[in-house]
Formats: C-alpha cells, sequence, structure tokens
C-alpha cells in the first residue's frame, strides 16, 4: 500500500500502513502454513519401507504422526530438511508441521477462518497446540466454539475460552489431566539467560513450599542482619544458593539471630587448599570445581513454556531497582558481607559435592579479571559474575586439553578424552540449525562411516562431529550427505540438493536457490550397484 518512505508518512498514515504491513505477514504466514501441509503430504509414511529385513533396522526412519489423532503419519525425517529451508531446528519445524495438519484435519473452521484473512496464524496455531492431546470429536468441538474468537479476543482471553471449551468436549480427559497435574509435583530448572540469571520453578505441597518461603525469608533477614545491603528479592534470590550447603545456611541462620559471627577455629579440613594456577595458553578454557551447584549439563525447559512468542497483553512487572544493571561486580559493604560468608563458610566444614563447571574464556580475560566468559549450561556471563556462580569455597583451575591439538586414534571407540575435547570444540551440535547442547553423552559419528580394514585415524579431532540421537539419524538413514570443507566448516547437503555450510558462527545455506533436477535419494535408490537401497 505505501511504497514510499515511512518517515514521510504522518501518525494515520504511519499506523495504517503498519497495519497493512501486519496483514501482509498474516497473509504470508498462512500461505507458509500451506506450504508445510503439502511438504507433508509429499512424504507420507505409506512410501516408508514395511515389514522386517533391511528395511527396520534399528534406527531407520518410521512414520509419525505430528498433530494428533487424525492427523496422517508422514515420514519421520521430513521436518528436518524442512527445517533447514526456513531456518528452524528440525524440532521446531516438526511442531510446526503438527500444527499446519491440525488446523486442515482436526480444526477446520478455524483453519478456515485463516485462509479468509479473519484469524491470525500463530494464534490459530496455539490453539491446535493446546488440542494436540484430544480425540478428534473433542477437537472438533473445540473447532465448533472458538473459530469466530481467534482474533476478537485477546490472547489470554483466547487461552481460558480454549481451556474451558476442552474440558466440556472431554470431561474425562480433564479429569485424568487434572489428576496428572497432582501428581507432577517437582522442582525444575529452566534455561539460563543472557545475564547469568536461572529460574526455578516448584510443584510441591502447600505446606512445604510456606515452610521453604519461611526459610528463605529467614535467611534474607539474616543476611540484611550482617549487613547485606540488598532489598529483600535480592536477599532471596541469594538465600536460595546458601539454602543449597544446609550447615552453611544453619550458620548463618545462627549469626543473623545472635547479630554475631561464630568464634570457632576452622578445622584443618576446612582449610583452603592450595590453589593451582593454570597459565593461560593456545587454549583459553578453564575448568572450575566448587562446591556450588551451578550450571548443570542439561537444560530442561519450564512446564509452563510451551510457545516462545511472549504475550503482548501482559504488562511487565513493576520490579524496584528496575533498569539498574547487576553485573556482580562487588561493592565495599558486599566485599565486607562476603567475607563475612566466607569466614562462615571457612566454620561449618567442607561440602559433600563438588561440581564440575566449563568456563570459556580468552586469555586477556583470564588475566584481567575483565570480559565475558561462556559457561556451559548458563551462556554468556561477565567475567565478574563469576564470583557468584562459584561461591565462596576454595576452587582450584586447572590446564584443559589443548583444543588446537589433533587427536587421533585408529580404533571405533572414541576416548574419554577425545570425546572431552569434542565437547568444548562443539558446544553445540553440527546439524543445520542444531540446537542441542553438547555433552559427554551426546552422539559423536564418524563424518565418513568407519570402515574396519580402512587407514589407521579414522576416528579423530577432524573426523567425528556431535549430533543428538535424532540428527545422528538422519544422517546415517536420511540420505543427508556432509562433508569436511576446512578444519572449521561443515558442508550439508539435503535430500534434495540444497547445501547448508555449519561452522562456530552457525548455520549459512550456500546453494543459491539452485535445486537438483533429480532428489538425491532416487538418484541412489535407482543405482544399480546399491542393491539395498531404498527409501
Amino acid at each position: 500500500m505505501f511504497d514510499g518512505d515511512v518517515a514521510e508518512l504522518d501518525a494515520a498514515g504511519v499506523l495504517t500502513s503498519a497495519a497493512a504491513h501486519r496483514a501482509e505477514i498474516d497473509r504470508l504466514e498462512a500461505r507458509l502454513l500451506v506450504h508445510a501441509q503439502v511438504f507433508a503430504d509429499l512424504h507420507s509414511a505409506d512410501g516408508l519401507p514395511t515389514g522386517g529385513g533391511e528395511g527396520r533396522r534399528p534406527g531407520r526412519e518410521r512414520g509419525v504422526v505430528y498433530g494428533g489423532a487424525g492427523c496422517p503419519a508422514i515420514a519421520e525425517f521430513a521436518p528436518a530438511e524442512f527445517g533447514a529451508m526456513i531456518g528452524t531446528s528440525a524440532g521446531s519445524a516438526a511442531a510446526f508441521i503438527g500444527q499446519a495438519l491440525a488446523l486442515r484435519h482436526r480444526l477446520p473452521r478455524i483453519w478456515a477462518t485463516v485462509l479468509n484473512g479473519e484469524a491470525t496464524p500463530w494464534k490459530a496455531c496455539k490453539v491446535a497446540t493446546a488440542c494436540l492431546e484430544l480425540s478428534e470429536e473433542a477437537a472438533a468441538m473445540v473447532d465448533e466454539q472458538v473459530a469466530g474468537l481467534v482474533d476478537t479476543v485477546t490472547p489470554i482471553r483466547l487461552g481460558k475460552i480454549v481451556t474451558a471449551a476442552r474440558y466440556r468436549a472431554d470431561q474425562d480427559a480433564a479429569r485424568s489431566a487434572a489428576e496428572r497435574k497432582a501428581r507432577e509435583r517437582g522442582v525444575y530448572v529452566g534455561r539460563a539467560d543472557d545475564h547469568g540469571t536461572k529460574s526455578v520453578w516448584i510443584l510441591a505441597a502447600t505446606g512445604d513450599v510456606l515452610r521453604f518461603d519461611a526459610t528463605i525469608d529467614a535467611l534474607a533477614e539474616a543476611l540484611k542482619t550482617l549487613g547485606d545491603p540488598d532489598p529483600l528479592r535480592l536477599r532471596r534470590a541469594r538465600a536460595l544458593g546458601i539454602l543449597a550447603d544446609p550447615a552453611h545456611a544453619q550458620a548463618i541462620l545462627t549469626a543473623g539471630r545472635t547479630g554475631t559471627l561464630p568464634t570457632s577455629t576452622p578445622s584443618e579440613a576446612a582449610q583452603p587448599s592450595a590453589t593451582e594456577v593454570a597459565r593461560p595458553g593456545d587454549a583459553a578454557t578453564a575448568d572450575v570445581t566448587t562446591g556450588v551447584v551451578a550450571c548443570g549439563q542439561g537444560e530442561r525447559v519450564e512446564p509452563w513454556d510451551v510457545t516462545p512468542r511472549a504475550d503482548a497483553d501482559r504488562a511487565p512487572d513493576a520490579v524496584a531497582g528496575a533498569g539498574q544493571a547487576a553485573t556482580g561486580v562487588e561493592a565495599p559493604t558486599r566485599q565486607m558481607v562476603n567475607a563475612d560468608l566466607a569466614q562462615l563458610d571457612g566454620i561449618t566444614g567442607s561440602r559433600t559435592s563438588r561440581t564440575t563447571i566449563y568456563v570459556h574464556l580468552t586469555d586477556h580475560t583470564l588475566a584481567t579479571g575483565h570480559g565475558v566468559a561462556r559457561v556451559e549450561g548458563c551462556g554468556p556471563l561477565l567475567a565478574a559474575q563469576l564470583t557468584e556462580l562459584i561461591g565462596h569455597r576454595p576452587y582450584s583451575v586447572r590446564p584443559v586439553i589443548d583444543l588446537n591439538d589433533t587427536i587421533s586414534v585408529d580404533a571405533y571407540e572414541i576416548p574419554r578424552r577425545l570425546r572431552e575435547q569434542l565437547k568444548l570444540i562443539h558446544p553445540v551440535e553440527q546439524f543445520p540449525y542444531g540446537t542441542a547442547e553438547t555433552t559427554l553423552a551426546t552422539d559423536l559419528d564418524h563424518i565418513q562411516p568407519y570402515d574396519p580394514h580402512g587407514p589407521p585415524g579414522q576416528t579423530g579431532t577432524t573426523k567425528l562431529i556431535p549430533l543428538r540421537r535424532y540428527s545422528h539419524r538422519v544422517k546415517t538413514h536420511g540420505h543427508w550427505n556432509v562433508n569436511r570443507t576446512t578444519d572449521d566448516t561443515l558442508e550439508w547437503t539435503s535430500p534434495h540438493g540444497f547445501t547448508f555450510h555449519v561452522d562456530h558462527t552457525g548455520t549459512r545455506r550456500t546453494d543459491s536457490h539452485q535445486q537438483r533436477t533429480t532428489p538425491r535419494w532416487i538418484q541412489h535408490a535407482t543405482d544399480p550397484d546399491n542393491p539395498a537401497a531404498e527409501r
């Protein structure tokens, strides 16, 4: 509608143009859903091998229903290529394809409003996800009740309406879900954000939560008595870390009640051990061991976080001190409080557990204490924030594997030293747009299949790549091809001939929009020298 410079428009013109662009985005998102449906149709599970023999070896592709009961099964590996082409992970692509199929097969009225431009596609997709576990009949009832409301109410109201419709559509399922929810008590740790903060979600008995809350309050009050100048909400957050060591927490509670520090002499066992100092080398990585249970290797997503979209109707919380940087840099008062806490920590004895934390940093940051570090399981942190991560216990820094050193062995089995080196070199799996964090349990796959009769040195630093199990299966059985073009770059070729480069900067498509005339999997299947080939 407006092809000129937006800056030349008045306020009404800008609003009109913005609405027109929003409508165009919705139209394109609806078309993308149609593309997902057609792509799924082209990859029906009917074309997959059935029965025994070669076609059903472990790891082979199978049919999967992504959209709920009533949706057709599609080839399990199809979302990997679709996701790579739209710049998202295979898991996100599978969810998107499932939403598209659910709208077409389970929620046809809502789907019609999307096609007519009467409903925002992403809102319709949220309805499809909410109804994923419903039967076809129950989903049809929700479809009938909600179809005319997708764009007429706010997302929060829409969510409540959908929930009520689900309960009415299948009351037995609603009761079962309520009972199942009651059994889902637990403590969940969420992903780290960009500022060194993690969230904890607790589902427990009311009495237990109230007692826990009271203990957190008591620790926060004790910290205030000992001179902590922070507001209550920050002292409560700090109390959570203290509570991880019951003896230390008890000492702080006692000191808070008396207003004085204990005068006991620390035992020999509690004396700080000599700290090993690693000189910064070419491999700018440190392994810091500490008693503080910090960032785990396995990331768990908050159970309430079912969509990546923020709800625009929810106002941000007004928090005291909002906008102030919390970098972990210690003020003089904070330093004195930390010294007192460290003294308490020494008196209460050593912790029974030790946690290994992998901290990646440059030699400059290691020498100066300024800069950015990357903590596995947490993400980027300011160097000053490492104090919060390590805590007050003695810690040791030890030299690590030189990441510039190439390790090679002759066996198929991968030694731990090589596995750890690859984990440090590749913090994320090396499949296009992969999101899985590399751990010591991640699959390490040979880029070129291992040949027991081949030359020595087939298992090495540049000949293995970390892949999550799904990506490993896609590479092995899904007609993808991968080659190493440089020590830092992998070139992946999809079944339909599209190429992607994966390196430390991420994933880039490199085929210049050129498509093979014949998909490579068809060429592979018709190769007379490959009698076992099949799709």
